[in-house]
């Protein structure tokens, strides 16, 4: 997973070096910058690249290219979930949300400016892979993660609505993004991108329900955001359907069925070690020994 992390980390200062550079708006230039780097976990970008490693990664420039292409678009969730319209956000990973630091108006720029940069960077990488007709399947996937009615757009659009089904809302807001991971590591491999949905699915709806818990009854500075904000925005949430017991609950089991349902490819076993230990860390450690 380091080499992972510096692959991921190489690619996106690229793409984001090519676009904020001395012929772009200042502001704009720095509060992209600012957007992404320095990243969170990067789950999205790794788990793409673990299910690439697992299917023999035949064309590694262009898993790159897909893990940072749905990097920059979770990025740019994050951008425009924080504003005033939303969730009124004032900090993001530890430091003030772009919106704060650079006004509302270059933050909505700034979310905009980033998802254009993740089709422009699966667009450029055809002329460096090794398997430009595999882009085809990597667009369509990214569309469908970023777009509706099964994207974020769709997820932060049922903010909006009276009611909603939390697994639903939680489908569309972050699990689409991991869907996109796994099956856009499955196509960059070249092997068929369907099969790895159920993956991401469980992944990112119990990534989102570990999110719910932290946001009750998380610690800020160790999050690097606010928490409490669920409650505060009357925002769909596990912890407030299931109580913490059944939320925990239903993590492992969204794991547990993730795992299990990996396609046979010749990495397999790794693949499900790796997500189980990644899963560990999406708990508070207070809470972690629930979910064992």
């Amino acid at each position: 997973m380091r080499d992972a992390d510096s692959k991921i980390e190489e690619v996106l200062n690229a793409v984001v070096g090519r676009a904020a550079n001395r012929t772009c708006p200042p502001l704009l230039a720095r509060a992209v910058r600012y957007a992404v780097f320095p990243g969170g976990a990067r789950l999205r970008p790794k788990l793409c690249l673990a299910v690439a490693a697992a299917n023999g990664d035949t064309d590694p420039g262009l898993s790159a290219a897909a893990g940072a292409a749905i990097e920059l678009l979770h990025c740019a969730s994050l951008v425009h979930d924080d504003l005033p319209c939303f969730d009124n956000a004032a900090e993001r990973r530890g430091k003030p949300s772009v919106h704060v630091a650079f006004g509302d108006q270059i933050a909505v720029l700034t979310g905009d400016a980033l998802i254009v940069m993740a089709f422009e960077s699966l667009g450029l990488a055809a002329t460096d892979c090794h398997e430009p007709q595999r882009l085809a399947a990597l667009l369509a996937i990214s569309s469908r993660a970023v777009g509706m009615p099964y994207g974020i757009s769709a997820g932060q659009a049922w903010e909006c609505e009276p009611k909603v089904e939390v697994s639903h809302y939680h489908q569309a807001k972050t699990g689409s993004l991991f869907v996109a991971a796994t099956c856009a590591g499955a196509a960059a491999a070249g092997v068929e991108s369907e099969p790895w949905a159920v993956l991401g699915e469980r992944i990112g709806e119990g990534y989102q329900v570990a999110d719910d818990i932290r946001d009750a009854l998380g610690d800020a500075e160790a999050l690097g955001k606010p928490v409490g904000q669920d409650e505060v925005n009357g925002r769909p949430n596990a912890v407030q359907e299931l109580g913490v017991d059944g939320a925990v609950k239903r993590l492992k089991t969204l794991v547990e069925e993730g795992v299990e349902s990996i396609p046979a490819c010749p990495g397999g076993d790794l693949l499900k070690l790796l997500i189980s230990e990644e899963a560990k860390r999406f708990l508070p450690k207070s809470l972690a020994r629930r979910a064992a």
